[in-house]
């Protein structure tokens, strides 16, 4: 039973990451930001690299019945928050345009990733499995939180435009 349960995982896993990819690569095509396409490039290859990493676990588990001790060194999280959080980014977009609407969609496809992988890698019962889920969950709250300071900036620019403030 625990072996149709991680692989259903990994399924699922693999799955997200790439509507996620397949959502950020969309955004990146559709946008008339510079700077969002950077944001939406850069989010999309980190997804392509969370399929890859997945994509071994889950050979190696079908072969083997386990899990691996993940190579954490082929795909250690950047940090890209220097990257998006800029004066430019928030001067090209609005925060009720397109791409600020992607934003907020992003941060939902990221809160469901660290969902799963917080709760299977709490139920996990094999190590390389907990530990790998883990590294996982951490690496997209970091993607959640850059996204969410993200869309705080842009909301309170237009604040600042439309003197929204109630004093």
């Amino acid at each position: 039973m625990e072996n149709t349960k991680a692989l259903e995982i990994l399924k699922t896993a693999i799955l997200l990451e790439k509507r996620g990819k397949a959502f950020y690569e969309k955004m990146a095509e559709q946008t008339e930001s510079p700077e969002a396409r950077k944001i939406f490039t850069t989010m999309a290859e980190e997804e392509k690299a969370h399929v890859e990493f997945l994509s071994v676990q889950f050979a190696h588990y079908v072969k083997e019945g386990k899990f691996s001790k993940p190579d954490y060194s082929v795909s250690e999280p950047e940090d890209i928050s220097h990257e998006i959080l800029n004066p430019q980014l928030i001067k090209e977009i609005s925060a009720a345009s397109f791409e600020a609407a992607a934003i907020s969609a992003a941060m939902d496809f990221e809160t469901r990733a660290v969902e799963l992988y917080t709760k299977r890698s709490a139920e996990a019962d094999d190590v390389n499995e907990k530990e790998m889920y883990k590294w996982l969950a951490e690496w997209e709250s970091g993607h959640h939180k850059i996204l969410y300071d993200l869309n705080e900036a842009l909301k309170e620019s237009i604040w600042y435009d439309n003197q929204f403030w109630p004093f």
